[in-house]
């Protein structure tokens, strides 16, 4: 409180007297604020900030940085090699008796209080919102006003104002002036901030005033209506985030289960197998390509997943499943030792323990819709994906000849086969078709959790509930069942917790198929049953 009181003096000050001529900074006040006791130190930086010394910013930054050194006569700043003088900025040279200038975190906050305060009258609109942030964080205290008032008088961008009006009402709700407490109550009710209510809570357990008490309790109830809302969207924006990776792991198997009645127990391992190809990619990129050119390594994953786990796919249909077709508990047992072939196969070729595949710069961060509401990029980017994927499997389907023959073979496999069609030909493309989307999902996976030996185990359940929920073969039922089972899953999970939310959905979709057994699209064909 005592160095918030004095930097805020020395900000008065500067406000008293700046409509005189700014100053430079002198040895005396440079050699004042460096060294001695702290409350001489902190009184010496106010004095600085009260006249307005122009070299002041770059002097403060450089004592945060540790980079002022004392010697009997001078008080240098290290820039790198270069030695200057604090003062008069002239080149000095470094004696063998320089002292370090050692900063306590008391002295750390008040020189962070005083470098805010100098940049929220910068000309760069970045600098001042750093400035505002950066006051935030620290606190203020009502004596710091003027130097709110005038900022908020100078300030010409909108965001910056609010923010300003919202960090002086902060300021006011703790003032001895009844009005200026009522009137700084009303207009933070308007904020969204997790951090204001709890100022407002913590007020209101103070607050004697009947009035302001209940202005208090409204603010606060505003306050948590609008955060209600974030949270509530961020739960649909997780659960659509969820239901689209669910889209990619179960498209594929959509394809294979729809088209042979596969129950391919090893297709969460052909995703594994396109996580492993983003990250042998990503190491690629790493090892022989300019620093410039890693960002783009996500791009280059994308073919090589799908290809590498179209053609273990091809490999599995032509040499295993193909002599089971008819015997859907041999396929399941036999895909099921396959995929634990897979497993082994990647730990020993990359150990046991999960390896690191980093997001690239334009995957990182979010956008901040609320306060409490930040929508990553890079699962914003799986959504996206996600549909892509989904379109183009749709055009393959319906608008070229390996849909035409995958429809037909789905509808009519004896028929097909009577005119000519290579059914045989037809499976292993359906299949490889099938495992290389999976390698896509494992490509997307990638980019938001671990990539291990394990990773398939925890997508294969949910992905044949997608696929036996929308409807066997239907793209549009897929579609609907990942995206609502993402959703319900996540509303679930707030409400129940993981593990009943986990089995509320298992039971729904057990009545569900027992009322609808053909899911939610029914095949259409003269043998859809067959």
């Amino acid at each position: 409180m005592i160095q918030r009181l004095l930097i805020a003096a020395g900000v008065w000050l500067l406000l008293c007297l700046s409509s005189g001529q700014a100053q430079a900074l002198t040895p005396d006040r440079a050699r004042a604020i460096a060294a001695g006791e702290t409350d001489a130190r902190i009184a010496a930086l106010n004095a600085a900030v009260a006249a307005g010394d122009s070299g002041l910013p770059a002097y403060v930054q450089a004592l945060l940085d540790d980079a002022v050194k004392l010697t009997p006569k001078q008080v240098l700043v290290i820039d790198g090699t270069a030695v200057r003088d604090a003062a008069t900025g002239q080149p000095a040279t470094l004696p063998d008796d320089a002292e370090d200038v050692l900063n306590n975190n008391r002295m750390r906050g008040v020189l962070q209080a005083a470098q805010a305060a100098l940049q929220l009258f910068a000309s760069e609109l970045a600098t001042r919102r750093e400035a505002v942030q950066a006051l935030a964080r620290q606190g203020m205290d009502e004596s710091q006003l003027p130097l709110l008032d005038k900022a908020l008088a100078a300030e010409s961008d909108a965001a910056v104002r609010a923010r300003l009006t919202q960090l002086r009402a902060g300021l006011l709700v703790g003032s001895s002036d009844r009005a200026k407490r009522l009137e700084a109550v009303q207009l933070l009710a308007a904020s969204s901030e997790p951090t204001v209510k709890a100022l407002l809570a913590e007020r209101l357990a103070l607050e004697t005033d009947a009035e302001l008490r209940s202005a208090l309790r409204r603010a606060i109830e505003a306050i948590d209506a609008r955060l209600a809302w974030g949270e509530r969207l961020g739960l649909v924006f997780t659960g659509l985030s969820l239901g689209s990776i669910l889209l990619l792991v179960a498209l594929g198997l959509a394809i294979s289960y729809g088209l042979m009645g596969v129950i391919n127990m090893a297709h969460g391992e052909l995703m594994m197998v396109g996580a492993y190809a983003t990250y042998v990619v990503q190491n690629l990129f790493r090892a022989h390509l300019p620093v410039a050119w890693f960002d783009a390594y996500v791009l280059a994953a994308v073919p090589v997943s799908f290809l590498v786990a179209a053609a273990v796919g091809a490999v599995l249909e032509r040499s295993v499943i193909r002599w089971l077709y008819g015997r859907p508990l041999e396929t399941l047992l036999a895909t099921w030792g396959i995929s634990l072939v897979l497993m082994q196969t990647v730990r020993s070729i990359f150990g046991a323990q999960n390896v690191p595949v980093e997001n690239p710069g334009w995957l990182s961060g979010g956008v901040a819709l609320m306060s409490n509401l930040t929508l990553p990029y890079n699962r914003i980017a799986i959504i996206v994906f996600a549909f892509a994927v989904l379109a183009g499997v749709a055009l393959l389907i319906a608008r070229t000849r390996l849909g035409l023959l995958v429809r037909g073979v789905t509808q009519n496999r004896r028929m097909a086969a009577c005119v000519g069609v290579n059914t045989a030909r037809t499976d292993t493309y359906a299949f490889a078709l099938g495992a290389g989307i999976a390698g896509l999902a494992g490509c997307a996976l990638s980019q938001v959790g671990n990539v291990g030996p394990d990773l398939g185990q925890n997508y294969i359940v949910d992905s044949f509930m997608v696929v036996v929920l929308g409807g066997v073969g239907q793209l549009a039922g897929t579609v609907i069942a990942a995206l609502g089972l993402g959703v319900l899953n996540k509303l679930l999970e707030d409400w129940a917790g993981a593990v009943l939310a986990k089995i509320m959905v298992l039971v729904f979709i057990v009545v569900f198929i027992q009322k609808r057994p053909q899911g939610l699209f029914a095949m259409k064909g003269r043998s859809a049953e067959a």
